[in-house]
């Protein structure tokens, strides 16, 4: 069609004005529900124990959740809409501390953007600029092709030196999405070497294997994921305590390491290779190597200084008592200054996704208004009373509150967004509790291991659509074998319940 054609044809519409009209609301659903959703919560009577300004807050709960739902408009956009309607709807309501007088805009905006003095922002800033770093050094491409060359060519080696290879760069890049952007070339880069093709059910299964392994240590390791930093932000915030990056791995890795067996089982069960041997892996891993070339300085100082990094994040609370958000920061900072030279200011910048940065910020800024304004209150004792959890035991409750984020989780393509939606009003259900010996924080992070539970749909997580794109799985593959692991890591969740998290004082 020609241009002149083409514009022809994108006026017509406009001059009946129904067709376009009906175009616009048919793209908007999600956006217009959200808004509709919220005018309703909004014009109900406000309950009898809830602060006008909680009313208020979970109407903007709801918008936000259908909006992160039905992914209605970009999520560094629902951000500011967000923060916007916090500043007038709350602005405009009486203070909950003074009922007497308005919160006012200005302290109803200072409460929209007081996620941004977390400390857990000031990590997951600096967690993607450590992966910029290794995108831009290659350091992380070294490391997976190195272990890769050690496995072998056997077809079930490779899958494991797959999962090796995520787990490893899981301690070094604290992005899934950008651990998955750099793994997936490899991948990709492997099963062109191999000889087989992309529609084959070896390549399928090895796609799937790289992307699963990243979600399962998202669980695995505190600095993995962003929504890792949401529940320390509001354990923080809520009881001025923290969880340390051992304690997390103490607690986590047990997990990280059964579901990661489970994952070579299911995938090369459920999906068996044609072949037990791949002819030519050997080499082609090593032609990939030799194309990187000997190890830049660059790459060097990078090793180094996640190396320290890491063993920094290891001792805390040990050896010394830098928080990992410090020891994370410090570490950014000596990667940019002169002598070091691991990247420039302008090399990082257009690395960095600056949206996920502001989705955080005013994720917590949504989670802590939920809080201080008691809707997360009212809510948790709806949830308390609805699933019976009053005087339930620890593992009724962790079984019973894991099962419904899984279940709400097929509805968010973002575990950033989940924990922040559910995560305060967790931490409200487990304070409403009446059993005695509920371990709050530590209840709270066995939750927040479920918010990762990205594993059944697509749409679940940014770095199963990175994946997806490669069109090497079907999307029927990745539910059929993700429905598996997620009932395996349930079934793992309530066994760990019942023995190792309880030894450890935490359910």
């Amino acid at each position: 069609m020609s241009t002149e054609s083409a514009q022809q044809v994108s006026v017509a519409p406009a001059a009946s004005g129904v067709k376009t009209s009906g175009n616009w609301f048919i793209a908007n659903w999600g956006l217009i529900a959200a808004v509709l959703a919220m005018i309703a919560v909004l014009l109900l009577p406000t309950p009898a124990g809830l602060p006008v300004a909680g009313h208020r807050m979970l109407a903007i709960l709801l918008f936000a959740v259908i909006v992160w739902m039905t992914e209605a408009i970009d999520y560094a956009v629902s951000a500011i809409v967000i923060a916007a309607l916090m500043a007038f709807l709350l602005g405009l309501a009486p203070s909950v501390a003074n009922p007497k007088v308005l919160l006012g805009t200005s302290g109803a905006l200072t409460m929209a953007f007081s996620g941004f003095t977390s400390t857990g922002l000031v990590l997951v800033a600096a967690a993607l600029f450590l992966a910029a770093a290794m995108t831009q050094t290659g350091l992380d491409k070294r490391i997976a092709l190195n272990i890769l060359s050690r496995v072998g060519t056997e077809t079930r080696n490779v899958v494991i030196g797959t999962i090796l290879v995520g787990i490893v760069i899981a301690f070094m890049v604290p992005s899934t999405t950008a651990r998955v952007a750099c793994l997936v070339p490899i991948t990709l880069g492997m099963i062109a070497a191999f000889g087989v093709s992309r529609t084959s059910t070896f390549a399928a299964m090895l796609m799937i294997v790289t992307v699963q392994t990243a979600s399962i240590w998202n669980v695995g390791i505190k600095t993995a994921a962003a929504q890792n930093m949401i529940a320390i932000g509001f354990i923080e915030k809520a009881f001025n305590q923290t969880i340390t990056w051992l304690e997390w791995l103490i607690a986590a890795a047990p997990f990280g390491i059964a579901m990661s067996i489970a994952l070579y089982f299911v995938m090369t069960f459920m999906m068996k290779p044609e072949v037990a041997s791949v002819p030519g892996g050997a080499e082609g891993i090593k032609k990939s190597l030799a194309e990187l070339g000997p190890m830049k300085a660059s790459e060097k100082k990078l090793l180094a200084i996640s190396l320290t990094l890491i063993a920094f994040w290891a001792t805390e609370g040990v050896l010394h008592k830098f928080d990992t958000s410090t020891t994370t920061i410090t570490a950014v900072a000596l990667m940019f200054m002169p002598g070091i030279g691991i990247m420039t200011w302008k090399e990082a910048q257009p690395k960095i996704p600056w949206g996920t940065v502001i989705l955080f910020g005013i994720g917590i800024s949504l989670g802590t208004a939920l809080l201080q304004t008691k809707a997360a209150t009212w809510l948790a004792d709806i949830v308390v009373l609805e699933f019976g959890l009053k005087n339930a035991t620890a593992l009724f409750i962790l079984g019973t509150m894991s099962l419904f984020l899984v279940v709400i989780h097929l509805g968010f393509a973002s575990a950033t967004a989940l924990a922040s939606a559910m995560i305060p009003i967790i931490i409200a259900v487990l304070k409403s509790v009446a059993t005695p010996g509920i371990n709050v924080i530590g209840m709270t992070m066995l939750l927040q291991f479920v918010v990762s539970f990205g594993f059944i749909l697509v749409v679940n997580a940014p770095q199963n659509m990175v994946a997806y794109g490669t069109d090497t799985f079907s999307a029927r593959d990745f539910v059929r074998t993700g429905l598996v692991l997620t009932v395996i890591a349930l079934a793992l969740v309530m066994l760990l319940g019942a023995t190792y998290w309880r030894w450890l004082g935490y359910a």
